[in-house]
This record gives C-alpha cells, sequence and structure tokens, in this order.
C-alpha cells in the first residue's frame, strides 16, 4: 500500500471535518486554550489546542517523544524576548524574574513547593548532580533497569570504573520492569534506585510510590528522569516519594533546549550539594566579600542561564497549565491505547505493555527499513525508529486526535498486508 503525502494528509483533513462544524473556531483570539467554556470543541480537537500548534496540521506528528512542538503563545513569548534584545534589552532584574516564575509555574504543575524546585541545563546534570552528592564509593551499588535512558548507563558504568561502585540492573520482562524485580536486586549496600519516570524506549510508566519505598526501606534514595512524563502525564510529586526529579523542556513540556526543572525533596535539599560554584547561588551579599548561599533549590544556579529558553518555558508551562494535565493525560493515554490495540489486531509485536498509562507505544515493524521510513516521509509522518531501526516508537500528543491514529493504523495496515 503507497501513500502519498497529499493523500495521506487528505485522509487527515476528511476526518476531521466530520467532526462538529463548529470546532473550525479551534483557540481563537484571547480564548484561554484547554478552556471548554471559551472554545467549541469537538473530536478533531478534544482539548481545544491544535490552532496554536502548526505542527498539527502541516504533518501527522506523532514524535513528541523526540521533540515537542511549541505552543504557539510559547513562541510568542520567546520572540518578543529576541526583539526586545535587538532594540531594547531586556534589564537581568526583569530576566531573573522571568527565571523565578518558572520555577513558580513549574511547582504548580507538579504540585511541588517553589523552594524544591531549581533550574539546570538538562537532565543529565541533575542526574550528575545528585550522583556526586552520595559519595559513592567502593561496595556500593546503585540499581537502574534496561529502559532508562543512554546517559545513566553510561553514568554509572564509568563510576563502576572510577569508583568501584556495581550497577545492577533490571531486566524488562514483556517491556515491565515491575517494583517487585528492584526489590531483588536492592540490599544494605543500594545508595540508589535511578529510572526513567516513564521508559523512552517504550513508555513504560515505573510506579514511583513502589521504588521510592523499596529504595527508603534500605536507606536509598529515588530518582527520576521524568522527561518522557511531566506535561505528558499528571503529577502530584510529593505522594510519590521521589527524593530527585529532572526533566527537560523541549519534549512535553514544549519548551526549548538549554534549560530543566530540577526538583529535590525538602527533607534531602541538605543531602545534594552543589557540584559547580559561582554568583548564582548568592542569597545574600555580606561586607567584607562574605556572603551567604541558597538554602533551597536555588542553590543549584551558579551562572548565567539561558534565558531565551527560560522564557520560552514559561510561556509553555502557562500554556500547559491552562490546558492541565490531567485532561493531557486522559487524552493522550486513551489515543495511545487506541494504537495499541490497533497495532495489536494487525499482528505488530508491541513492546509498549498492554494498559501501559503513557502516551507512548513503541512497536516492531517488522518491515523494510529504508522502504517504509520513505513511505513516511512521503506522507508526512514523523515519528522515531528506534533499536537498530528495527522498532517505531510513535507518542501522541495533546494536539492529536483519533483521526491521527486512525490513519497512522491505515499505513500500517499496509505493511502487514505486503507481509501476507
Amino acid at each position: 500500500m503507497s501513500v502519498s503525502r497529499r493523500e495521506f494528509m487528505g485522509i487527515v483533513s476528511t476526518a476531521a471535518l466530520a467532526g462538529v462544524a463548529g470546532a473550525a473556531c479551534g483557540n481563537e483570539a484571547g480564548q484561554t486554550p484547554g478552556d471548554a467554556t471559551a472554545q467549541v470543541l469537538s473530536g478533531d480537537d478534544p482539548l481545544g489546542v491544535r490552532a496554536d500548534f502548526p505542527a498539527a496540521t502541516e504533518s501527522l506528528y506523532l514524535n513528541t517523544p523526540y521533540i515537542g512542538p511549541s505552543p504557539q503563545p510559547a513562541v510568542d513569548k520567546t520572540i518578543e524576548f529576541l526583539a526586545a534584545k535587538s532594540h531594547d534589552p531586556v534589564l537581568l532584574g526583569s530576566m531573573l524574574e522571568e527565571e523565578e516564575a518558572v520555577r513558580e509555574k513549574f511547582s504548580r504543575l507538579i504540585r511541588a513547593q517553589i523552594g524544591e524546585v531549581g533550574l539546570v541545563s538538562s537532565t543529565s546534570e541533575g542526574e550528575n548532580i545528585v550522583v556526586n552528592s552520595l559519595g559513592l564509593k567502593a561496595g556500593d551499588n546503585v540499581v537502574i533497569d534496561d529502559l532508562h535512558y543512554m546517559t545513566s548507563l553510561v553514568m554509572y558504568s564509568q563510576l563502576a570504573e572510577t569508583l568501584g561502585i556495581e550497577t545492577r540492573i533490571v531486566r524488562n520482562v514483556d517491556g515491565v520492569a515491575s517494583p517487585e524485580a528492584f526489590a531483588e536486586m536492592v540490599d544494605e549496600n543500594t545508595k540508589l534506585i535511578s529510572v526513567a519516570w516513564i521508559s523512552n524506549r517504550n513508555g513504560y510508566r515505573h510506579d514511583l510510590k513502589a521504588l521510592a519505598d523499596i529504595a527508603h526501606a534500605s536507606g536509598a534514595y529515588l530518582y527520576a528522569d521524568a522527561v518522557q512524563g511531566v506535561g505528558m502525564v499528571d503529577l502530584d510529586v510529593g505522594p510519590t516519594g521521589v527524593d530527585f526529579l529532572t526533566t527537560g523542556s523541549y519534549k512535553w513540556l514544549l519548551g526549548g533546549f538549554g534549560v530543566a526543572p530540577f526538583y529535590v525533596r525538602e527533607s534531602v535539599m541538605d543531602v545534594v550539594k552543589p557540584d559547580r560554584l559561582g554568583w548564582r547561588m548568592v542569597d545574600e551579599r555580606l561586607p567584607d566579600y562574605q556572603y551567604t548561599i541558597y538554602s533551597d533549590a536555588r542553590k543549584f544556579g551558579y551562572a548565567t542561564p539561558a534565558f531565551a529558553a527560560i522564557y520560552q518555558l514559561s510561556g509553555s508551562l502557562e500554556y500547559l497549565l491552562n490546558v492541565g494535565t490531567d485532561r493531557i493525560e486522559q487524552h493522550t493515554v486513551a489515543l495511545a491505547h487506541r494504537l495499541h490495540a490497533g497495532l495489536t489486531e494487525q499482528g505488530f509485536e508491541v513492546f509498549t505493555p498492554p494498559g501501559n498509562q503513557s502516551a507512548i507505544v513503541s512497536f516492531n515493524h517488522g518491515a523494510d527499513h529504508e522502504a517504509i521510513s520513505g513511505q513516511l516521509a512521503e506522507a508526512g509522518v514523523k515519528l522515531s525508529f528506534r533499536e537498530s531501526n528495527a522498532q517505531i516508537r510513535v507518542g501522541p500528543a495533546l494536539f492529536n486526535n483519533e483521526q491521527d491514529i486512525d490513519a497512522f493504523l491505515d499505513i500500517t495496515k499496509g505493511w502487514r498486508e505486503a507481509a501476507s
């Protein structure tokens, strides 16, 4: 089955027009995104957001697990900042106020205290800060799983060589790394459990509360890389018991590159020490070159941040707060389940476990990579090939709809028919 980009987008457009006629109103000027009382919603645009995402109509964008498109209000906020810099540069004080606004908005998004939220440059930096604070030594062990991001495997294998620690790896079974499997690996020498809350490999969603209980029972800590979760899934971070959490901005937070919110639970704030130093960690300047440093998560700031990314993230966080991550989770997980069911019915081997509560679905396509990648490119479908190009990873976002999923399944159905 061969589908041209024009034909494919025609399928999507026709399906869209079959929705409520008023959906074309979308998100008109002055309306709050996601506010059902201010917008006409439909099956084509259940969250009332598609008009804010050009990618939603320019292609079939299913690649938010790779890079999330920014909504137009976040883009506008960034452009305003950059334009001001060319005419009347924004004062440092105003930029620092925007940075504080980001911390406040992110703390609301995950229901944390603002003092528990700092800003670093990436998820990798956040995990490095944590690990460098634990005083790891020969005989200690760290427990991860094979669904984790590559950075963690590199980090702990390097520390095994330099410090003599042991890296224990939980192997997934049918795409699942269960709390019970972690518990079997943890002992009195375990210092840290580190997971990708939602796996970049197959979207598996770890039970943070169960893992935190396992870690704490042995005197260890729990770190979560949440770059594939926050913004897509609703999170009340306190009850999870997670000790440390970092998330980049450029995926489900719909922001840019170079800034990553870093959460440290208040009760363990003193455990984590800044691993680099600079003027931004100073709370109060005192006479005779004396100073005090912040006692909360602001201590992890040490230098001038990427302010353009700060403004972009501020805009995207405001957008997500207006839409509501509870609504986003309900919508995107339902789309993922629809996709999972369709792929399973078509006979594909799906790496994502059934019933998984995230928006990411990975499956073995079983076809010629070059042939289907060319077909997908021609049809304007954006997704990721993974696992040496043997798997496809798809992640419907808040702007996707059932028509997008069904149109993609029409393509995959053709692959199965060609193989039979």
